[in-house]
This record gives structure tokens, sequence and C-alpha cells, in this order.
């Protein structure tokens, strides 16, 4: 296995990235499409290959985070994509609310200098139980120039949290989720493991 940022794969991994993307987010995502395939195009577009770092094996894509800062976004959504994929009112629809939850959504604490936000950790489900996400996160934080790294994870996703916290990650802030009957969640937990000096 090797972890690469994803600029400087010999290929355009977006579309691999995309696909197990939208099989991570697909309960929420099965609103616009039901059609992976189609939900896979449409996102493709989106990943910033500067940030997103990939786990890779034999040519396939395992698995996946970014890291970035304040400045730069991880993930950058085109509304005409959303339409030519998914039809003109959907595709409008779908860019709508998901460029509010993906790009526009604030941290609820200040983004200090020095600090990263590790971003959209996902492997493909036949790859789960391999340490793929611990060692694109080991990778991301001896190979980018951040002392603090924070993250965001669903308080209901147990498996994440005890992986982080194996990682070194404490919880640092709890953020309702109001719409929790909806999401399936209580809370974000907000992460952040400090580099040792």
């Amino acid at each position: 296995m090797q972890i690469i940022r994803i600029d400087t794969a010999q290929r355009d991994l977006r579309l691999d990235v995309s696909a197990i993307f939208v099989e991570g987010f697909y309960q929420w995502l099965k609103f616009f499409s039901k059609d992976k395939a189609k939900l896979t195009r449409t996102f493709s577009h989106a990943f910033n290959p500067k940030v997103f770092f990939a786990a890779i094996e034999a040519d396939t894509v395992l698995g996946f985070a970014a890291c970035t800062n304040d400045a730069v976004p991880s993930i950058k959504l085109v509304q005409h994509e959303f339409r030519r994929h998914l039809g003109f009112i959907k595709g409008t629809i779908a860019y709508r609310i998901l460029k509010n939850e993906f790009e526009d959504k604030p941290y609820p604490f200040k983004m200090q200098a020095g600090m990263g936000a590790v971003e959209f950790v996902a492997t493909a489900s036949q790859y789960r139980g391999r340490g793929v996400a611990t060692q694109i996160i080991q990778y991301i934080h001896e190979n980018t120039p951040f002392k603090t790294y924070v993250l965001e994870v669903a308080d209901t996703n147990t498996n994440a949290v005890q992986l982080y916290e194996k990682l070194g990650y404490q919880v640092f802030k709890r953020v309702p989720e109001p719409h929790h009957k909806r999401s399936g969640f209580n809370f974000y937990l907000y992460m952040q493991y400090k580099k040792q000096q």
C-alpha cells in the first residue's frame, strides 16, 4: 500500500475517489439519485487533488482523506456539473443543499495558524479493517506542515471515534445536531491532535 497526494498520481484518481465518497455518503446522497454511477460522475469534479491523499495498491484506490487549512477548500462544487448529471431541477437543489453542507458550513471554532483540518476520511468497503485510514492519517501528520490537526465526526460513528483516539485525537468540542432524528446522530464531535515538538 502506498499513500500519495492525488495530484501526483499518473492518472486522474478523482472518479475512483468519487465512487468511494458516494458509497460512504450514500444514505444522504440517495435523495438526489439512487443511481450510484450517476452520483459518482456528478461528484468527480469536486475534489481538490492538491489536498486529497489516497491509499493505492495495484493502481486501485483503497481510501482517502483530505487535509487543508482555512484558505484552501478540499471540495469545490460546480452547479452546471450537478445540472448536467442530475437534471436542471434536481441538480440545482442538490448543488444548493450540498454546497451549504460541504463548502459553506463553518467550523464552530476559529481555525488558527498552523492548524490543518482532516476531512472526508473514507475507505472502500472491501478494504475496511486493513488499517487504510490509519496509514493515510499518519502520512498526513508526517507530510503536511501543520502543528495541530482537527476533524469532525458524528458521535454515533464509534469505529471512527475509536480510530482517531488511537491516533492521539481528543474531543475538544461537542455541537448538538439540530436534525438528529433525520440524521441518526446526536452530536458533532470535534477532535484535535497536536504534533509532539
